[in-house]
């Protein structure tokens, strides 16, 4: 298992007891390790975990020496750790441990690369979180959701666990908190299984003990504002990998519709200028009149034709470029994955 911790020092040590409380349990079916990284927090949290572990022989903790992000953190704790299975949980157990033997138990039963704790699925639940912060993952995992063709209810959680082999074989990317979706957009390219449990996500709102953590605290409200435009950045950016074409798609039939309708009232008012000629006239001067007494409608009808077949070749770009970056991911890992064994 790893907990990937920054600036955790007032909750650190009462939820690793927690949770090894609870793994303990599992010692009947499991082997288990627990391997904390300390992604170069400013508080004690380094020490209180080196602390913790000098007690408990299946604890490791590894450091960064500065933040480098959630993705780092747990592309560090992936290499750190051992066995088959790798359960990600969160320190500051929003999901409460008894997620973890949920977890372990659907991916013995489906042999899956990955099972995800989803609280969007039916039977999942969220409580005590703020509602714009609640509104954003729900929307954002709405999004992802529909941009990965509805394949799962929940794309940007952390709480899961992973098929050891298949968890390696990826090459990710990520530093921040986008390499969750990443992580699914690569599994859903080689045709991984994946699958979900109701997930029950429930904030606990920790208690600064000291002012070093109370400032931490305040820092983090300034920062937050900040955080949710790079996380909205985030969020669309990784549906624009899901399924770029869309992103093409449907703003071209949408200068499709525009050009339609001016056109039609082009074509409107020549066939009307004409009607207004002597008989014989040219139908050029019908056409210039028309432009004449509206020049607007020929301006935004072709511009909008131009923009519509433009957006839409880009869409069909897009769609063949994605598929030769399938394929070529595919390749490559399956000679990572040849490699290793």
């Amino acid at each position: 298992m790893v907990a990937p911790a920054y600036n955790e020092s007032s909750i650190l040590q009462n939820n690793l007891g927690l949770l090894c409380e609870y793994l303990v349990t599992l010692e009947n079916q499991y082997d288990w390790e627990l391997v904390v990284v300390n992604d170069g927090s400013r508080d004690d949290t380094g020490y209180l975990a080196e602390r913790f572990a000098e007690g408990h022989d299946r604890i490791r903790v590894v450091h960064h020496r500065v933040n480098q992000g959630l993705g780092q953190a747990l592309r560090t704790a992936f290499e750190a750790a051992h066995g088959d299975y790798i359960v990600v949980v969160d320190l500051d157990l929003s999901y409460s441990p008894d997620h973890i033997g949920r977890l372990l138990d659907r991916m013995e039963e489906t042999n899956a690369a990955m099972v995800v704790a989803s609280p969007y699925m039916p039977g999942g639940s969220i409580a005590n979180v703020p509602w714009l912060r609640k509104a954003l993952s729900i929307w954002a995992n709405r999004f992802l959701s529909f941009a990965a063709k509805r394949s799962l209810a929940t794309l940007t959680g952390m709480v899961r666990v992973y098929d050891a082999e298949f968890i390696h074989m990826l090459n990710l990317r990520s530093r921040g908190m986008d390499i969750n979706p990443e992580i699914i957009h690569k599994a859903l390219m080689l045709m991984s299984q994946i699958e979900e449990i109701p997930g029950h996500l429930h904030w606990r709102e920790p208690i600064a003990s000291t002012p070093a953590v109370a400032r931490s605290k305040k820092a983090k409200k300034r920062s937050s504002s900040m955080k949710i435009l790079h996380h909205t950045y985030d969020v669309l950016f990784s549906g624009f990998l899901f399924r770029p074409v869309v992103f093409f798609l449907i703003p071209s039939l949408f200068m499709f519709a525009l050009s339609a309708y001016s056109n039609f009232w082009v074509l409107w008012h020549c066939v009307t200028q004409y009607q207004a000629l002597p008989d014989a006239s040219d139908p050029t001067i019908a056409v210039a009149n028309a432009f004449a007494a509206a020049p607007h409608t020929f301006f935004i009808g072709g511009m909008t034709l131009m923009l519509g077949i433009q957006l839409f070749s880009l869409g069909i770009l897009s769609a063949q470029n994605k598929s030769y970056f399938e394929e070529l991911f595919y390749l490559g890992s399956a000679n990572s994955r040849r490699q290793r064994r």
